[in-house]
């Protein structure tokens, strides 16, 4: 009787249970659905481990793990040298950059009556983001959309607020595509937008684009499928229109540079035909020497049942798993975290 009292003590104060261990991770929305999902079914399989998660951005999580404010971080674009170095010599450990899986940023809008897919060239989405294309009827939009009966209306651009992968994806995009973009934004998980209105989280940006009539932003492929959110296809740099999805993703790591040993590495506009152009991996942000060893070898087994077993639950979520080739290495690169 006593025990029952204080489980249910605990439940309702969300305390760890008597001989539980909780790990605390932040970072990335990007793969935040995902993320729930793994550490929900690991806690079944393991209920003396309780993984807590908040999808707070990219730029959070970076900062989290780097001041060792939590046991992992998260990130859809890889930390970079300075910020590995800053990391290092404030926790005397490296932090191993360990991708998880691979996602897209998708355009997403809101276009009165129209219903279909929109197509959208790489010069009509950094003409839209950087001001200079206003309203839906531009002919650099309608002219990719034979047929389509574009309303002579303004577009509202929405972006991220916070320090956002899914930012840092989108502006590697458009300053590949656009010299433009480059020189007079750049590419950065935070940026100084030319145009538009903020939204916080991936959650913010879906809920006004659903809200306002001619909206568009940008959002993970997984929350415009949630919210029922259309979402267009992109000109890819062989020149075809390609919409995201499961085998689009793919294509694009399948035909992008070669993973490097450090698995930081960029894959939007990839070549090939059939490659979404704004893809991404996103990854974990891990100590390789936890200050807790308990937790160190917790978060060596849940990373090793993240590359097996999790991923077979991803596609379900609208993640692509990763290519067998990375996650061959990455059992190899796992061993490192103690």
């Amino acid at each position: 009787m006593r025990r029952l009292t204080l489980l249910l003590l605990c439940a309702l104060v969300a305390l760890p249970l008597p001989g539980q261990t909780t790990l605390n991770g932040a970072g990335a929305t990007f793969p935040n659905p995902m993320y729930s999902k793994w550490f929900s079914d690991y806690h079944k399989l393991h209920p003396d481990i309780q993984i807590n998660y908040q999808s707070i951005g990219s730029g959070g999580g970076i900062r989290q793990v780097t001041e060792g404010t939590v046991d992992f971080g998260a990130s859809d674009m890889p930390m970079t040298d300075g910020q590995l170095t800053e990391a290092q010599t404030k926790l005397k450990t490296k932090i191993l950059n360990i991708p998880t899986v691979l996602g897209a940023a998708v355009p997403a809008y809101n276009i009165p009556g129209v219903k279909g897919e929109v197509k959208f060239t790489p010069e009509a989405l950094a003409g839209i983001f950087l001001g200079r294309i206003t309203k839906w009827n531009d002919k650099a939009i309608t002219s990719a959309n034979p047929g389509v009966n574009f309303p002579d209306k303004d577009i509202v651009v929405v972006y991220r607020t916070e320090g956002s992968g899914t930012t840092f994806i989108w502006t590697d995009y458009l300053s590949k595509v656009s010299p433009d973009w480059k020189s007079q934004v750049g590419v950065n998980a935070s940026v100084k937008w030319p145009v538009g209105m903020g939204g916080k989280g991936s959650e913010g940006v879906a809920g006004s684009i659903r809200q306002l009539q001619g909206s568009i932003g940008y959002v993970e492929l997984i929350y415009a499928v949630q919210n029922n959110i259309a979402y267009g296809s992109v000109k890819n740099s062989a020149g075809y229109f390609v919409k995201a999805s499961l085998e689009s993703v793919t294509a694009a790591a399948a035909s992008a540079a070669k993973m490097p040993a450090d698995f930081r590495v960029s894959i939007t506009d990839a070549p090939g035909k059939d490659a979404y152009p704004i893809s991404s991996f996103t990854w974990l942000l891990i100590p390789e020497q936890s200050k807790d060893a308990a937790k160190g070898k917790i978060l060596a087994d849940f990373l090793n049942w993240m590359v097996t077993d999790g991923q077979k639950m991803t596609t379900a979520l609208s993640y692509s798993p990763l290519p067998d080739n990375v996650a061959q290495k990455l059992k190899e690169a796992i061993k490192q975290v103690h």
